[in-house]
């Protein structure tokens, strides 16, 4: 249920999304909302202003507003005009804030949900991004940007320790600072039997100040789509690693409906690397209606006890488990929605509906 418009103002677009499906879902499965007194905080949507010719040099300003349940997300990007031989430059501005349930989350139920950890996220990054023209089937994005990370309480108040007085942040301080380099690489190959998909990340933190991070942490995801008849055969492998210093936030987490399906999110285990497949057959039963059935399994590799303060063995999570279910799509003008029913390996079942997301560790 929601509202969605677009309003034009001369050359600018203004979308506005305003949608209380989300809020729905999550009080049937979590029971109670935090800071349900607040009527704003049942308030679920989008604003996004979209510049294309700025100045009159073709210069685009994309501004955008995301408001979640429990997250928010503010991005400001510019872009400059420059030949189509010669990689695009956007100077991005964002801050966001969300829960930190993937790392300090509490698994409960058998492991099928995962509780609050009152450890909260704010970030704030300032950077620039180049886009390379694509040549081929591959395209590259190198990016650089200042980051100024602070945990939150679920007050607003900033703490550098969690309930368990382990430090939340790498120098021990309320906030981490670091300078990042980022290169992603993607390779595309698509025909009409089949696909394949390949992204790379790898992250460089640069130690421009002595008390900064210095970390070389990189992810990949590798997916393979092939029809068979009418339905598709999607597998997926992604995972991760990181050397160098490390906050407890920059794990790996494991677990969810962007990962292991059956799982709350993070509830398998949050580690210095992770390795996560997920196996997907999907069937359409009309033109909105799509039946699916999966196996998604995921490790941290053994490398839970590396994470600073070893969040995941205090909250008991396993460092690997197995997802199996089913559950159906439907697509329509509104959007696509998902209804999945799902088994972990502790026999615990849970049901999910929301947007689709077949994702990997984070």
């Amino acid at each position: 249920m929601g509202a969605q418009r677009s309003i034009h103002a001369g050359k600018a677009k203004i979308d506005v999304n305003v949608d209380f499906t989300h809020n729905l879902c999550a009080s049937l499965m979590h029971n109670t909302f935090r800071n349900a007194g607040n009527p704003l905080s049942l308030l679920i949507g989008s604003l996004c202003i979209k510049h294309p010719n700025l100045f009159g040099g073709s210069e685009k300003l994309h501004v955008s507003c995301d408001k979640g349940l429990y997250d928010s997300n503010v991005l400001v990007a510019f872009r400059r005009p420059r030949e189509e031989c010669l990689a695009h430059q956007s100077f991005v501005v964002q801050h966001s804030l969300s829960p930190e349930i993937g790392i300090h989350g509490i698994p409960i139920k058998n492991f099928s949900h995962s509780g609050s950890g009152g450890v909260n996220l704010s970030r704030i990054s300032v950077g620039m991004d180049l886009n390379e023209p694509a040549s081929s089937k591959w395209s590259s994005t190198t990016s650089i940007k200042f980051e100024h990370v602070r945990p939150l309480n679920d007050d607003g108040h900033n703490i550098s320790r969690d309930c368990d007085g382990f430090p939340l942040t790498c120098s021990g301080s309320p906030h981490d600072s670091m300078v990042v380099l980022k290169q992603e690489s993607r390779y595309t190959k698509e025909n009409d039997h089949s696909f394949f998909h390949f992204n790379l990340q790898i992250e460089q933190g640069i130690p421009v100040l002595s008390k900064w991070i210095i970390f070389n942490r990189f992810k990949f995801v590798a997916s393979k789509g092939i029809k068979l008849g009418p339905a598709l055969l999607l597998t997926r492998l992604s995972g991760g690693s990181i050397v160098g210093d490390m906050a407890p936030y920059q794990a790996f987490s494991i677990g969810g409906i962007g990962s292991v399906r059956g799982y709350g999110e993070g509830a398998v285990g949050s580690g210095r690397s992770c390795l996560v497949a997920n196996s997907e057959l999907s069937l359409p039963l009309n033109n909105m209606l799509e039946g699916v059935a999966f196996m998604d399994c995921g490790t941290d590799l053994r490398s839970g006890c590396l994470v600073p303060g070893n969040p995941a063995l205090r909250h008991g999570k396993p460092g690997s488990g197995i997802g199996l279910g089913y559950g159906l799509r439907f697509k329509s003008q509104f959007g696509h929605f998902q209804l999945h029913y799902a088994i972990n390996a502790f026999n615990e079942r849970s049901l999910y509906f929301g947007l689709p997301n077949l994702g990997s560790c984070y």
